[in-house]
């Protein structure tokens, strides 16, 4: 099997398979490669390797064969000719910025991105002179408004953090080429296993590798991936000099994250469904945000771009902060963080932890209001987890 897999093998193969070079040892899983240097036979070797000539390791900040199975193994599941690994998702994210853009530049982006995100291309970009107009995910006509003739990169995230709102990628898209723009879909809620955005027109996706890929909350990571110019070269070379590097380890366990996606985030799905539709039915729930209800704005969209509806549910309570604490602090199995993507569930309060440190204005243009809370539901029993919920949600009755 080619280290980059083959476009005839399925989701699942490609993730057990797809990557792995084995040593003259022979062996059946990965190793790691703990090193932060590699010896060269020669001086003219090591020159040739330096200068690109020879293909090769040199130094584990920007050439590691464990990172490079990952590289390689998320590159095929994506559908894509290259993939750079980094040291967290927001370091793959401002590399996409830094590496692609120049002064003068200007980005046009969705209002419902990651807090992070919106903080960097509204607080750090514009010191670069590198400009960010935000606008609603799903309105395409606001979209065509905001780029200029300085508009280079449009940039989504689909399913959105954390309303869940989904982005038409194949619209977007059209629009961003028809401006001679690419565009950069954030994969993180889908993953390759629920969601193929290069399939469907985009130029680049980003990963929290932290999330889904691991799926069992130990390492941070992320990644870009795309084609052989601007990843294979714009981003990597970016990475080459400032060195936001993933490590071998967190590469290995993220290889092992790999290999059970695709039945990890079924297995999201059918929780995060059976959650969804039971809180419908909860009075102190004034709404739910899930793709996979059809109650969901956009459901017959995700229906038709994904292969399955994901594992993050948010919802509002009446009653603002106040509901949503008692809410959160009444738990006695969920876990509350801000992380999600891990086999045990999660709970967050969005307004006053992922999004707290953006605007008020930028938290209402993104439907982030007080009530919301953001649940990553784990793979637990669905039983229990309805029955801790369930709990909890009896204190705001009294």
């Amino acid at each position: 099997m080619s280290p980059t897999g083959g476009a005839d093998l399925e989701l699942a193969t490609l993730g057990v398979r797809a990557g792995q070079e084995r040593t003259q040892e022979q062996e059946q899983a990965e190793p790691i490669f703990t090193t932060s240097s590699f010896t060269f036979r020669s001086a003219a070797e090591a020159a040739a390797r330096f200068s690109g000539e020879l293909d090769g390791n040199i130094y584990s900040r920007f050439t590691n064969p464990t990172v490079r199975t990952f590289e390689r193994r998320l590159a095929a599941l994506e559908g894509a000719e290259a993939c750079v690994a980094f040291s967290s998702g927001m370091a793959a994210i401002t590399a996409v910025f830094l590496a692609l853009l120049e002064t003068g530049d200007h980005v046009v982006a969705a209002s419902e991105v990651f807090g992070s995100t919106i903080n960097l291309c509204s607080n750090v970009l514009p010191r670069l002179g590198i400009e960010t107009d935000f606008v609603p995910l799903t309105d395409y006509e606001a979209w065509e408004r905001a780029i200029g003739p300085r508009t280079r990169m449009l940039y989504m995230e689909t399913p959105s953090n954390p309303l869940t709102e989904v982005g038409d990628i194949e619209r977007l898209a059209r629009i961003a080429h028809a401006h001679d723009c690419i565009l950069v879909v954030d994969n993180c809620f889908c993953s390759p296993a629920l969601q193929r955005p290069l399939a469907l027109g985009a130029d680049l996706v980003v990963h929290s590798a932290t999330k889904y890929i691991d799926g069992q909350g130990r390492c941070v990571g992320g990644a870009v991936v795309g084609d052989a110019e601007r990843v294979g070269q714009k981003i990597f070379a970016y990475l080459r000099t400032t060195g936001a590097s993933m490590s071998p380890f967190n590469a290995w366990v993220f290889l092992k994250g790999l290999e059970t996606l695709g039945l990890r985030m079924r297995a999201h799905c059918e929780n995060a469904q059976a959650i969804a539709e039971w809180l419908q039915e909860q009075p102190p729930v004034k709404q739910v945000y899930y793709p996979g209800l059809e109650s969901h704005p956009q459901h017959a969209l995700a229906r038709r771009q994904q292969r399955g509806f994901g594992g993050m549910v948010a919802f509002e309570l009446d009653g603002g902060r106040e509901a949503a604490w008692t809410l959160i602090d009444s738990l006695e199995l969920v876990s509350i963080t801000a992380n999600l993507g891990d086999a045990k569930t999660m709970i967050t309060h969005p307004a006053t932890t992922t999004h707290g440190r953006i605007t008020p204005e930028q938290r209402a243009a993104a439907g982030i209001r007080e009530g919301l809370v953001r649940l990553s539901v784990g793979l637990e029993d669905v039983n229990d987890l309805i029955g801790d919920l369930g709990q909890a949600l009896e204190r705001l009755k009294s």
